[in-house]
């Protein structure tokens, strides 16, 4: 069967890389178009490789389509670069250069925020745009769309009246704002596949039909090296010194990035400043798709001595680390499942958070205490994001025994709730029954 995958951030294109594993294993002639990033790439790359190999018919199945929709792809191509305003993620629309594999990376085309998405709102909706005529030329089996619900209900909507079956992974957060959507779900979505235990009801008692079969980050996390590994290893092959880790995260998105790294510098140079922790290391996972340049605003001459900055990993770095300050997203529930004590930090456009504090009506930001309903640990959004608030947190992680076994037992609760491993498989195997 024939599949059209859209995530549109870094914790998307983890989910999605995982679906896409347990796609192939049900279906190894799937045929994949995506809308990602390097995970899920990476993913097709090694599945198109083997049936290549192996002579499964996966590349030759290929061939023949190439053909079949190149008149479509030249003529949607034809008409986006019409005009040099229209533009996809980081820039002008180019046309697909395979029946199948990435169609657009999310690294230039992920945006959070109410302002931000005003701003941007041209170049999404020339994704939009181009994105509807590919499926159109694509014409999938099914549309599976990855959280992402700005870009997503719009897909779904153009995709259920087009006719094509229309999946919904990793639910819209409509029972934190907008629930108006839950329309759309209804309207759009043939069936909602649901990750988190306290949706179950939401989405009971609003009516909408979904699947629950665990949280797939289990398996990111279980499956990954950093769990396996040791930390003389991870130190070892990144050339750093034995001393004890501070983990900082400061977003995978570049607006994120630039208003996390001031306060994460500052709170690494105040502790690194107090005696006892003179000797500690502040290590900054830097996101999939990003780059030093994102981040060397920030450094300078003296605290490049004890901030260093890794890509690729991140999962290791929260593992190995003392304690984490991360950004709020994936990466905080990533931090729960490693069993590293955190503080979460988040800092947004002021308008965009004062709109925020008005429709969004959560106690908290984070999907670790969002899941027990209860503060297992400390948020700090806005002006409560600051370096000494953060500090103090910190040190009351590493000296305050009591303090941090009760966050760790709060851990444990919130691993429980998720379920046990195999999410991502067992999901894969309940699309393709829904399609039978």
């Amino acid at each position: 069967m024939r599949y059209y995958i859209i995530a549109g951030e870094a914790s998307g294109d983890l989910h999605g890389s995982n679906l896409m594993k347990g796609i192939y294993a049900e279906d190894p002639q799937a045929d994949i178009r995506f809308w990602g990033g390097d995970l899920m790439e990476s993913v097709w790359k090694s599945h198109t490789s083997l049936a290549a190999g192996g002579g499964s018919g996966f590349t030759d199945r290929a061939t023949p389509l190439a053909a079949g929709v190149a008149s479509d792809n030249a003529r949607v191509q034809r008409t986006l670069a019409a005009s040099s305003h229209d533009e996809g993620v980081g820039g002008v629309v180019s046309e697909p250069t395979a029946p199948s594999g990435l169609v657009r990376h999310y690294k230039d085309g992920a945006i959070i925020g109410f302002v931000e998405v005003f701003v941007k709102a041209r170049m999404l909706l020339g994704n939009v745009s181009f994105c509807k005529k590919d499926i159109l030329a694509w014409k999938p089996d099914v549309v599976i769309l990855i959280d992402y619900p700005g870009f997503n209900f719009k897909i779904a909507e153009f995709a259920h009246k087009a006719g094509f079956k229309v999946f919904y992974y990793i639910a819209p957060k409509v029972w934190a704002s907008r629930e108006g959507r839950i329309k759309k779900l209804k309207a759009y979505v043939d069936k909602l596949f649901i990750v988190f235990p306290f949706e179950i009801p939401y989405f009971t008692e609003k009516g909408i039909p979904f699947i629950y079969k665990g949280n797939p980050l289990i398996d990111a996390v279980d499956g990954s090296r950093a769990m396996s590994e040791t930390k003389q290893d991870f130190l070892t092959r990144n050339s750093l010194e034995d001393k004890p880790i501070i983990a900082m995260l400061a977003g995978s998105r570049k607006g994120e990035i630039s208003t996390m790294m001031p306060v994460l510098t500052e709170f690494a140079s105040k502790m690194r400043a107090i005696s006892q922790y003179a000797d500690y290391q502040f290590i900054i996972g830097g996101a999939p798709a990003r780059t030093m340049s994102d981040y060397e605003p920030w450094l300078t001459e003296d605290n490049r001595k004890y901030i260093h900055v890794l890509f690729g990993e991140t999962q290791s770095i929260i593992r190995h680390a003392e304690a984490a300050v991360v950004n709020s997203g994936t990466a905080s529930l990533e931090t729960v499942l490693f069993n590293t004590p955190q503080v979460v930090g988040y800092i947004g456009n002021p308008l965009t958070y004062q709109i925020a504090r008005r429709i969004v009506k959560l106690k908290y930001i984070s999907l670790g205490n969002l899941i027990i309903d209860k503060g297992a640990f400390k948020e700090f959004i806005q002006d409560d994001c600051n370096p000494d608030m953060i500090l103090s947190e910190i040190r009351a992680l590493l000296e305050d025994s009591g303090y941090r076994s009760k966050m760790l037992s709060d851990y444990a609760d919130i691993r429980n709730a998720l379920g046990g491993s195999g999410a991502s498989a067992a999901v894969a195997k309940a699309m393709l029954e829904e399609l039978k």
